[in-house]
């Protein structure tokens, strides 16, 4: 058990009265500010040792919460070699986000932004039998992803600490085992650190899999936007299942009408008198294999384009030029007339409105009454609209509401996506060779630390939950040198310290008033305050920072309650609850 004292006269832990112009949000501002980062270049930063503290802290409870569920700690290279990325087909498709280089011998590397190429290769070779599985193996690991625009500090940087781990098994049922125990895990890591989160359904991405899970530490900067239910149930907007309910315009048969200078649904809707739900929106593109596809979704919804990859083997819009060719009008697109072998799917929702609002597929035209299977063939009906607020749970069906997140963890199925790729199998019991089945799970440690910065913090500053900060108790004697003050401050952090508590001193010879606002700021869990006045009534200043509650606390209790830590053996937790306790009387 540690029993160092920080000294804030020796620490590096340089704090700015000013917020930073290029910071936009309360945990970039506020991390530059109380000396937890500094910014080396654009989404790149310095750790400062406070910053470096609370990282240490995170990757801590997350090796605990992952050695207990089983799974070993490695750790692999930055840089990897081109081919691997090749073997999985991801080179070229990752995207710019892929930080390419080239070494002194021409050959191709790249960052890792992901290690699940050079994970797979690093275990084809050796995991050979299906009595070695299944295995877990993860790593923390700095990482680095070329964002276009790197923003929000921590949140979307291009380098960044991240763990992430993947296993390995012989069926689906061992995958879901280990997917379960992570889950359960991740969710143990949240609470640790102190976020307030959602589990959300959410879509593979770059990373793929068929079954994915995204963490979400709620947060109005957050860049996802999320729907939730009372019942529990909670997604990502991309991924959510959408269950819309569009309204009828009933006419007693197709009618084309002139809709001069109406382009938008709002203005079509305004034109005809008849809410955006009794509309129908459009969008074209092709498919990967060149095809025309046109959508149709609810007007007052918007096409969710990663379903439609999903749905139509890939999707990209139609350039201006395309359409023209096509003969397709911006604004006034429709089902009826489309070009020959266009293929034409519609959001499920629409199955049950047996009249649509549609463009007419001529410019200034729209058509009212158009009866799908009579005047129009729909080719496939799947899930192609984007989740909003007020649409229906999947799951019991009242009506969602929305949150901003921020994704913190994620947990994937990949299957078999990458073994395949990669030629990496095992010999299963009856002597055949069979691509691993693994899963995926990743924690994002330095986006961990900037969501609890947005989730604890006020106009004064930080206010760290105790797990993940980077002293429990700062001491702040009043007059630093003071044959009455130090002594009763020095030994205050000493008895502290020797319970496991972590401790630091502003012995620096400042106002008042600075020692105050820096320990706001910073975010020191537990202040005590120990001054001349109070001294001569045997009290010192107990403050709790996440309520700004404080408190005369005698002296003889605080003896006293050391007294009894020390002869229980109470842990760190128990300890600094009793100092909230004396705080809150």
């Amino acid at each position: 058990m540690s029993t160092d004292i920080l000294r804030m006269s020796e620490l590096y832990a340089p704090t700015l009265k000013e917020t930073p112009t290029d910071a936009e949000i309360a945990s970039h501002q506020l991390l530059l500010r109380a000396g937890f980062i500094r910014k080396t270049a654009s989404g790149i930063y310095t750790f400062l040792p406070l910053g470096y503290k609370v990282i240490k802290k995170i990757e801590n409870i997350v090796r605990e919460e992952m050695d207990a569920i089983g799974s070993q700690e490695i750790l692999m290279p930055v840089l990897q070699p081109a081919e691997l990325w090749h073997e999985s087909g991801r080179w070229n498709d990752y995207g710019p986000e892929l930080m390419r280089l080239c070494d002194r011998h021409d050959h191709d590397v790249c960052l890792g932004p992901t290690h699940e190429e050079l994970i797979v290769a690093l275990v084809r070779n050796e995991l050979r039998s299906y009595k070695q599985l299944p295995l877990t193996l993860y790593q923390i690991q700095v990482k680095f992803r070329d964002e276009i625009r790197p923003r929000f500090g921590l949140l979307r940087s291009r380098e960044f600490i991240m763990k992430d781990a993947y296993s390995y098994h012989t069926s689906q049922e061992s995958l879901q085992q280990t997917y379960d125990d992570m889950m359960e895990a991740y969710g143990r890591i949240c609470d640790r650190t102190g976020l307030d989160y959602r589990p959300v359904q959410a879509d593979g991405g770059q990373i793929g899999g068929s079954v994915t899970c995204e963490f979400m530490a709620l947060a109005d900067a957050g860049e996802a936007e999320l729907v939730y239910c009372s019942c529990g149930y909670a997604a990502n907007t991309e991924a959510g299942e959408c269950i819309a309910f569009p309204t009828v315009y009933d006419v007693p048969a197709m009618e084309k009408i002139a809709t001069p200078g109406v382009h938008t649904i709002a203005e079509l809707a305004e034109f005809l008198g008849i809410p955006e739900t009794s509309t129908v929106k459009a969008l074209s593109g092709k498919n990967d294999e060149g095809k025309l596809v046109v959508l149709f979704v609810p007007g007052d919804h918007e096409v969710n384009e990663l379903k439609a990859a999903r749905v139509a083997g890939g999707f990209s819009l139609l350039t201006d030029e395309d359409m023209e060719a096509y003969g397709l009008h911006k604004g006034s697109m429709g089902p009826v007339g489309l070009p020959e072998g266009a293929y034409v799917i519609a959001d499920r929702s629409l199955q049950a409105v047996p009249k649509w609002v549609v463009g007419a597929n001529e410019d200034g035209f729209h058509l009212v009454g158009a009866q799908p299977g009579v005047d129009f063939t729909v080719d496939e009906w799947a899930d192609l609209s984007t989740v909003k607020p007020g649409d229906s749970c999947p799951e019991c069906g009242l009506p969602l509401e929305s949150a901003r997140g921020i994704e913190v963890s994620q947990v994937f199925q990949l299957g078999d996506k990458y073994s395949r790729a990669m030629n990496a199998t095992y010999m299963a019991e009856d002597g055949s060779e069979q691509p691993y089945i693994m899963g995926c799970y990743g924690v994002g440690i330095s986006r961990t630390m900037a969501a609890i910065v947005e989730q604890h913090n006020d106009e004064h500053g930080i206010s760290w939950p105790a797990s993940v900060a980077p002293a429990h108790v700062c001491i702040v004697p009043l007059t630093v040198g003071d044959e009455d003050v130090q002594p009763v401050a020095e030994k205050l952090a000493r008895d502290l310290a020797e319970l496991g508590v972590e401790v630091v001193i502003d012995d620096r010879k400042e106002r008042p008033g600075v020692k105050f606002a820096d320990a706001d700021l910073i975010g020191w869990p537990i202040q005590v305050v120990v001054g001349k006045r109070g001294l001569a009534e045997g009290n010192v200043e107990v403050k709790r920072r996440s309520t700004g509650e404080r408190r005369d606390v005698s002296l003889t209790t605080l003896e006293e309650m050391v007294s009894f830590s020390k002869r229980n053996g109470a842990d760190i937790p128990k300890v600094i609850a009793s100092l909230r306790g004396m705080v809150e009387g």
